[in-house]
């Protein structure tokens, strides 16, 4: 019988597949996988490993997976990892200048950055919230930080990843009353090699591109050491603070 689980939510991404890939499913730890599309876990048959598909991120849908997690609840939950976001596709490029700036690319950005990560958050408390200690991540990004924006910039990406992290530090206060099993996290990965990046890794440095499963072998390290201690934590991948 399992003793607790590990959540990815938007598992589809390069860096949440290489989280799952080093969570050791076995008699005693079960993972729960939720995305859009979940071909990339069809060969994980283990009897441990929870996949739940969702049609999109709107509320409704949020409530539904929720549901479902708590019909499959055998042990506690004490990781989470929420893996949305966006910064580019098709119809959007971060802006460069003000004349770039769109009304439409703006509301996208910030509902995919900052309020969809929120819904999890709220629809996941109540069956997160009990005795056993469980740590919450939800991935940002360092040029969120408003004192240490010297570029100028992706508006929209910017602005969404800080809104995120006022939400984060907001939702941490009111958790430390009545959730105080509940430890959230901000978490700056670097600059990944992912499709998200792609465009924009000719400048950096060789040693600076990370693979994704160094990402999700720094960020296991950093959930396993962070101390439950009431507050939201913004975090790069070598596991220090970055100034909000």
């Amino acid at each position: 019988m399992i003793r607790k689980q590990t959540l990815i939510i938007g598992a589809n991404s390069v860096i949440a597949k290489a989280i799952a890939a080093k969570v050791p499913t076995d008699s005693e730890i079960g993972l729960i996988v939720i995305s859009r599309d979940l071909n990339a876990y069809s060969e994980m048959c283990d009897a441990n490993v929870k996949k739940i598909t969702v049609p999109d991120y709107q509320s409704r849908s949020i409530e539904r997976a929720v549901i479902e997690i708590k019909q499959c609840n055998q042990a506690p939950i004490t990781q989470v990892f929420i893996c949305n976001g966006v910064l580019h596709n098709a119809q959007l490029q971060p802006e460069k200048r003000l004349e770039d700036f769109s009304e439409q690319a703006f509301q996208q950005v910030m509902q995919i950055n900052a309020l969809i990560p929120m819904l999890w958050i709220q629809k996941l408390t109540p069956i997160l919230t009990g005795k056993t200690p469980c740590t919450l991540t939800v991935f940002s990004a360092r040029v969120a930080s408003i004192s240490d924006n010297h570029l100028g910039g992706w508006y929209s990406y910017r602005a969404s990843k800080a809104a995120l992290n006022m939400m984060l530090k907001t939702a941490a206060i009111e958790l430390s009353r009545r959730a105080k099993n509940i430890k959230l996290i901000a978490f700056h990965p670097g600059t990944t090699d992912t499709p998200l990046s792609k465009p924009f890794q000719k400048n950096v440095p060789a040693d600076k591109l990370f693979t994704s499963d160094f990402v999700a072998e720094q960020l296991l390290k950093i959930v396993e050491n962070s101390d439950i201690d009431g507050e939201a934590s913004y975090l790069d991948w070598q596991g220090k603070s970055i100034s909000w």
